[in-house]
């Protein structure tokens, strides 16, 4: 029998493209296992008879924070299904190393929390980020202080006790752009963090560009569906092991089921982020042309998120949308829409919301895989069943594929408690 003709073949002498990383990270050892789909560990525990190795094991863990060779200890610790996913999505963004957590949220708090044990409480960030993230550093919860810049204000802003430089790009929900070349260049020895949610490895790898920590709400792209809650942390592995010995102290873990779905969901998201992002960028462009809408907001980058101002009632389009499901989140295959003031940004201040440029009549739009005909005859409905609000001069607004501020007429806003949280 000629073996050698048996065995894959070697995928060491070349870089592999984005597409087959997506599908093949995270599962070279299947063939030797002899299994052709990832298994699902759910153990909370693993038997062990040498008390003195364990021991041992636990020690170097405490000391260097790198994950265990030989059998996992407790699911706290470490589990073989989420580290698949780990591995995958490093070898995606380009890094040495990725850390999972329950929720996006989880995952930042955890990167804050790594600084802030080193004495370095002080972030830098530049709006708009997601609203909770917002509420997080702003709050104080954390210890932690911010400073809210723009990017030409970064470096000046820097303190000797700046742990983190955050930004988001495209931002959330106004799908502003930053230099992240730039940026990285204006923090010099301090990390710039970048939220990667929206654009995902597959249009842009922070680390290229001189980030060193890239966030993910795994929630949303990466799992693909609206079926799994996740964060990650792509970093290299300095910072991943203080990441994980973190992860161990306060108990964010990933679960495996999510762990095995995000996993999956990394097969097809290439595939799926290229599809959204055709049919996002056709309905912005039909958007741009609508006499009912003010303002379209559209990365250069692309993706599958638009967001949109329109002239009357944005809550008339949320609840008359058919198809199109009003719902928090992103990423699913099904498109989504929601009124960023009421929900996703309600728990920033409105002045720092509406400075921001999360205006009032702001809709953001992630866009599914429905086909791209079926969802603009929905908007069209929707859209014409929004109040009048008066037609007013388009110059004044301007259209285009970037928006910067929101409108400043405030409509009425819906009832929720103010201590409610925002989401996604």
């Amino acid at each position: 029998m000629d073996t050698e003709s048996s065995m894959p073949p070697s995928t060491t002498t070349r870089t592999r493209a984005l597409a087959t990383e997506a599908v093949h990270a995270g599962r070279d050892d299947l063939a030797a296992l002899g299994l052709h789909a990832p298994p699902i560990d759910l153990s909370t525990t693993y038997p062990s008879y040498d008390s003195r190795g364990e021991a041992e094991r636990i020690d170097t863990f405490a000391a260097t924070g790198a994950r265990l060779e030989g059998p996992p200890v407790y699911a706290r610790l470490d589990n073989p299904t989420t580290g698949r996913f780990e591995t995958a999505l490093a070898r995606l963004e380009g890094t040495e190393s990725a850390v999972s957590f329950a929720s996006g949220m989880a995952a930042l708090t955890a990167v804050l929390l790594v600084r802030a044990s080193m004495g370095l409480r002080h972030v830098v960030a530049v709006r708009p980020l997601y609203g909770c993230s917002d509420h997080l550093l702003g709050a104080g919860l954390l210890g932690t202080e911010v400073t809210w810049t723009d990017p030409a204000g970064i470096a000046e802003a820097i303190r000797p006790d700046t742990g983190l430089v955050m930004v988001e790009t495209p931002a959330n929900p106004t799908l502003a752009e930053v230099d992240i070349r730039a940026i990285a260049h204006s923090c010099g020895s301090v990390p710039l963090l970048v939220d990667n949610t929206f654009a995902t490895p597959v249009l842009q790898r922070p680390v290229e560009h001189g980030a060193r920590i890239v966030l993910h709400s795994a929630t949303k792209y990466l799992g693909g569906h609206g079926d799994v809650m996740g964060g990650v942390v792509a970093c290299d592995e300095e910072f991943a092991a203080r990441l994980r010995q973190v992860r161990f102290a306060t108990g964010g873990v990933l679960h495996p089921m999510a762990g095995y779905l995000l996993l999956r969901g990394l097969a097809t998201l290439p595939v799926r982020v290229r599809a959204a992002s055709a049919s996002a960028a056709e309905l912005s462009r039909r958007l741009t042309a609508d006499p009912r809408i003010a303002r379209v907001h559209y990365p250069k980058l692309g993706g599958a998120m638009v967001s949109f101002e329109v002239y009357g009632d944005p809550h008339r389009v949320i609840s008359a949308v058919r198809l199109i499901t009003p719902a928090v989140s992103l990423g699913s295959v099904d498109t989504l829409i929601q009124h960023p003031a009421s929900i996703s940004h309600r728990i920033v201040d409105e002045g720092d919301r509406q400075a921001s440029g999360v205006g009032d009549r702001l809709l953001r739009m992630s866009v599914g895989l429905e086909d791209v005909e079926d969802l603009w005859a929905d908007l069209c409905q929707a859209l014409s069943s929004q109040e009048a609000g008066g037609r007013k001069e388009i110059g004044s607004h301007g259209f285009g594929r970037q928006g910067v501020t929101g409108l400043p007429v405030r409509t009425a806003a819906a009832s929720e408690p103010e201590s409610l949280p925002a989401v996604r």
